[in-house]
């Protein structure tokens, strides 16, 4: 590469790491003095970047905005980071537009890595592993991601065209609060202005985002993220759970986080009702006495669930004390498992 050569593109890597740089410190950096300064910037001018000149007394020089990315000067652990992100997001699904897009920007990179670091890359693909099976996810539309986070930063009213998990297609407006990705899928999350309600959708399920005129005020409030895991938590399902669980918030998340089950305190500290026991029910010893009158308090937990069978290993898991209001098919369910422990653990 000729020098010439070389010190412009030196020149668009120090505009590319942002503000206004001026014609002395361009100068001093390029070993150049100011009017090849000019010229270099004049030569990137020619092949598009789009270079703007700022006038004033601390001025210079700053990329601005074009109708196409300029080339990018990214350094060896800039392109690293970039390739494995492309990577981490191809992988877990969050990727937008088509897969093809994430694929050919990572092989762009990849091919222009220098020849040891594209061999020390490769050799990290190559053992690179995830404790989670490939995501195999819907992508949303990148013009439909950009218009609603516009949206959000704005405070601007948006209308959607929308297909819900029955197939059924209509318009929405939303005053969206923000875009949440959430295990391998893209939301947006806001409020309804016809009904007064907050709602999420699924972005791969969003066919058309258009701005509409006016704004409106911002939404008080959980963030966006606990207003999509409590949607979650609180969707129509087949099951509707009602647990009473005895021990801490923070116990009872660590096997049903709150996009799985909502958690609420209950009036008074004392013992829930019992089950009634059979005649011939062992009398409680001393511990579990002691149990029913110390401890923590004990808290309502509901969960809405399309099936029941994977929440008996879940409150075995716990290992708190716990009562099923209902429905009775869990309980059932509760007590065939715990039949199953007893018939296991008493085989030699």
């Amino acid at each position: 590469m000729s020098r010439p050569t070389g010190r412009v593109l030196t020149l668009l890597e120090l505009l590319q790491s942002g503000g206004t740089r001026t014609i002395a410190d361009l100068a001093e950096r390029l070993g150049v003095d100011g009017r090849t300064v000019r010229r270099y910037v004049d030569h990137l001018i020619d092949l598009d970047v789009p270079v703007e000149a700022v006038r004033g007394r601390y001025g210079g020089y700053r990329l601005g905005p074009g109708h196409r990315l300029p080339p990018l000067m990214l350094g060896e652990d800039e392109a690293v980071a970039v390739l494995l992100g492309l990577v981490a997001g191809r992988r877990t699904g969050l990727t937008t537009a088509t897969a093809t897009a994430g694929e050919t920007a990572a092989a762009k990179i990849r091919r222009v890595l220098p020849r040891p670091l594209a061999a020390r890359v490769d050799a990290v693909l190559e053992s690179l592993a995830f404790t989670e099976p490939a995501g195999e996810f819907a992508a949303p539309d990148a013009g439909i991601l950009l218009t609603l986070a516009d949206a959000v930063r704005h405070r601007r009213p948006v209308a959607i065209r929308y297909t819900d998990r029955e197939g059924r297609r209509g318009d929405r407006t939303l005053h969206p609060q923000g875009v949440v990705a959430h295990a391998g899928r893209w939301y947006v999350t806001g409020r309804d202005p016809g009904i007064g309600e907050d709602r999420t959708f699924r972005l791969d399920r969003v066919a058309d985002a258009r701005l509409l005129p006016g704004s409106f005020e911002a939404i008080e409030g959980p963030d966006p993220a606990r207003r999509v895991l409590s949607g979650f938590a609180t969707a129509p399902y087949r099951h509707e759970v009602t647990l009473r669980i005895r021990g801490t918030a923070e116990q009872i998340r660590t096997r049903l986080p709150a996009s799985v089950a909502s958690v609420t305190a209950l009036p008074g500290t004392g013992s829930p009702s019992p089950a009634p026991e059979p005649a011939d029910a062992r009398e409680p010893d001393r511990s579990e006495a002691s149990e029913a009158s110390d401890g923590p308090p004990w808290l309502r937990v509901e969960v809405r669930a399309e099936r029941l069978d994977w929440l008996p290993p879940v409150l075995a898991a716990l290992d708190l004390p716990f009562v099923v209001e209902r429905p009775d098919e869990l309980r059932e369910l509760v007590v065939a498992l715990a039949d199953r422990f007893a018939r296991r653990a008493r085989r030699s």
